[in-house]
């Protein structure tokens, strides 16, 4: 909530607000969010989009908030505060990148308590944890195409879980902030593959 008021939207714990962090560009899959926007917008959430790149999805960031200025709030630029204030104030993270080698931005997130949902590919596969609502597990949601569609059914499944299934959301969080997301688990689980390779022979 206090993200909300910082930014002058309608200040309310039963919104769920996205939030997006990054470049401008078709990697990053900025214009899925763009087709997607109207949509999120109908069923009554927030977004919070920061980054600078391309001229026409910069400018595409302020229609977006010049059609919803309720609900959506675009900062076309960069700024290592705002971006902090983002990842730490919003309840979900949009990463719908076409592809990603590695990622960094749902590993804050998760440290935040910040639900990342993101296309299935390279680090963002290999760092979120698909929900699993039946045996209650996972870190995040994860689609499988980088198209519109599949963004939406994901969102959708996390808007109606943060509404509906409050306590299951709480514990998502609780799992993402409880993972060790640390250089020396890294490098532990980098050690492992190696030696199991070794021993394959």
């Amino acid at each position: 909530m206090a993200l909300q008021k910082e930014l002058g939207l309608p200040v309310n714990p039963d919104i769920p607000m996205f939030g997006f962090i990054g470049r401008l560009d078709y990697q990053k899959g900025v214009d899925l969010i763009r087709d997607s926007h109207g949509w999120l917008m109908s069923q009554g959430c927030q977004l919070v989009m920061l980054g600078s790149g391309r001229e026409d999805l910069e400018n595409e960031l302020r229609s977006m908030e010049a059609s919803h200025k309720d609900q959506t709030r675009s900062w076309v630029g960069f700024s290592v505060k705002m971006a902090h204030r983002i990842t730490a104030g919003v309840d979900m993270l949009l990463m719908p990148s076409r592809f990603e080698p590695c990622g960094l931005n749902q590993l804050y997130a998760m440290a935040y308590g910040t639900i990342p949902i993101v296309h299935a590919v390279g680090g963002l596969r290999d760092t979120v944890t698909p929900y699993n609502p039946f045996e209650n597990t996972g870190t995040g949601w994860t689609f499988e195409r980088a198209d519109g569609e599949q963004l939406r059914g994901a969102v959708w499944n996390a808007v109606d879980t943060y509404r509906n299934y409050k306590d299951s959301f709480r514990k998502l969080q609780m799992r993402a902030m409880s993972q060790d997301l640390s250089w020396d688990h890294a490098a532990q689980l980098y050690e492992e593959v190696l030696v199991a390779a070794k021993y394959q022979w």
